[in-house]
């Protein structure tokens, strides 16, 4: 077969091109670290690499969402452990309030006490996160969850819970609404609450109570309603709700239980003629009323039967919501370890994971430098030998021999 040198210098250029792009793209894959360099050159492990890197990126995107609720739920949890603190040292100061060898100018001087930390409780309330945003307004970000209007304290936010998604179909709560936390908290024993009214003159005091039949409970409002005619002390049964008489004439002894509609409570003490107490259904008010109503209590001169009782029995009312109130904080708490535990959870999966999809990553894109090495230096001969071969053949001339 004859060759054309035409031909010849076609068919040498070329295979010295060839040979000089894929020595080119094997450079390009030594340089980069990768083994593709464009997705047709592994169409099954580019499109492979997609999916990994798309996963990689979405977990990587709850990573950063673990952090900020870890980061948001922490400083949550050290001001309610801070707000847990303050009912502590609020309600010791009512224990202290109650031992009968104080003055009034003692009492005034707890009151006083109180009423600063009745502000520091408030702020705590209206604590805010590292983004100036308050954490207890729910989704009020920026009104103050607390202010004072009229001398009482109004929430201003919603029961709004802000969620961040933390996992596939997994959004974690990074925030608690002040509502029934600090606003809403409930009264008496929770089912009910027993009173004595403000008017009482006797030394009569009632203490929480307790539900002995359930079935027997309802909505009504019921008070005991005393009197004392030569020397025997006898009291009614009222319901309230539907103005009658539940019964008359009951004879009182100190410190027996007296059972109505379920609700079982004791009277101790010498109530007075007229002397009121109520039995209501449990309602529900802020901590901060709570506290405000305790000081006023110790503001209450002690000179008078009246006076002492009511002071008693303020303290004891004061005692039994701030109990409630504690309850709440703690319930909240519980919530908050429960969160942060499963933060912890998926932050570890998390760390498991993306060591397995960079393992993926790596076997699909990078490049296996012993062989990439190895491929060069043999692509690198043959190249020289291409160009040394041609500059041979093109050489080549029948003049040289003549």
């Amino acid at each position: 077969m004859r060759i054309s040198t035409a031909q010849i210098y076609a068919l040498g250029s070329d295979a010295i091109g060839r040979t000089q792009s894929a020595l080119f793209d094997t450079q390009q894959r030594i340089a980069s670290g990768r083994r593709m360099l464009v997705p047709s050159d592994d169409p099954i492990a580019s499109a492979q690499a997609i999916v990994t890197t798309q996963a990689k990126s979405r977990m990587e995107r709850f990573g950063a969402n673990i952090a900020t609720a870890t980061e948001t739920l922490s400083l949550e949890e050290s001001i309610l452990g801070d707000v847990t603190d303050a009912l502590t040292e609020i309600r010791t100061l009512a224990v202290r309030a109650g031992s009968g060898s104080l003055a009034d100018a003692d009492r005034a001087s707890l009151a006083t006490e109180l009423e600063g930390r009745l502000v520091q409780l408030v702020g705590l309330a209206n604590s805010m996160g590292a983004d100036g945003s308050y954490l207890f307004s729910g989704f009020q970000l920026h009104t103050p969850p607390f202010t004072k209007v009229s001398g009482s304290y109004v929430y201003n936010g919603d029961q709004g819970q802000r969620e961040l998604p933390v996992a596939d179909g997994r959004d974690i709560p990074i925030s608690d609404g002040g509502q029934d936390l600090f606003a809403a908290v409930k009264t008496g024993n929770g089912i009910f609450a027993a009173r004595a009214a403000a008017t009482n003159a006797g030394s009569g005091l009632i203490d929480t109570g307790s539900v002995i039949n359930p079935a027997a409970l309802s909505d009504h409002t019921y008070r005991l309603q005393f009197a004392v005619a030569a020397g025997v002390t006898t009291y009614d049964v009222l319901d309230v709700t539907t103005a009658t008489t539940v019964s008359a004439g009951n004879a009182y002894t100190a410190g027996s239980a007296i059972t109505v509609s379920g609700m079982q409570v004791t009277v101790s003490g010498a109530p007075a003629t007229g002397d009121q107490f109520t039995l209501a259904p449990a309602g529900r008010q802020s901590v901060f009323a709570t506290v405000q109503s305790l000081i006023a209590t110790l503001r209450i001169p002690g000179g008078t039967t009246a006076g002492r009782t009511a002071i008693a029995s303020g303290i004891s009312v004061a005692l039994q919501d701030l109990t409630h109130a504690q309850d709440a904080v703690l319930t909240t708490r519980a919530s908050l370890g429960a969160r942060l535990q499963e933060l912890d959870t998926l932050a570890s999966g998390n760390d498991e994971r993306s060591l397995q999809y960079n393992t993926t990553l790596s076997q699909l894109q990078d490049l296996d430098y012993n062989q990439a090495l190895s491929d060069f230096s043999r692509q690198q001969l043959a190249l020289e030998a291409a160009q040394k071969s041609f500059l041979q053949v093109s050489g080549l001339s029948l003049f040289s021999f003549m």
